[in-house]
């Protein structure tokens, strides 16, 4: 199967819900932008000080115009 029919067949779950099940975390350190994706508020990273260091997951995007160019903003 390939990469974008798993996508298609993902069932995507409400952030704030994922948050809380997965790692505890409460809805008042979210900021959501939508129903599934968020920001963790800054003060909530800071009460981790005293736990192990976890792995940075960072994921871009680039959408190319029409043309198959990439718009610079």
């Amino acid at each position: 199967m390939s990469d974008i029919e798993i996508a298609q067949h993902a069932t995507m779950r409400p952030i704030i819900e994922l948050a809380k099940e997965q790692y505890g975390i409460e809805a008042e350190h979210l900021d959501p932008f939508g129903h599934y994706k968020a920001k963790i508020s800054l003060e909530y990273i800071n009460s981790l000080t005293d736990q192990q260091d976890g792995k940075l997951i960072l994921v871009t995007a680039i959408s190319p115009t029409p043309a198959g160019e990439w718009a610079m903003p």
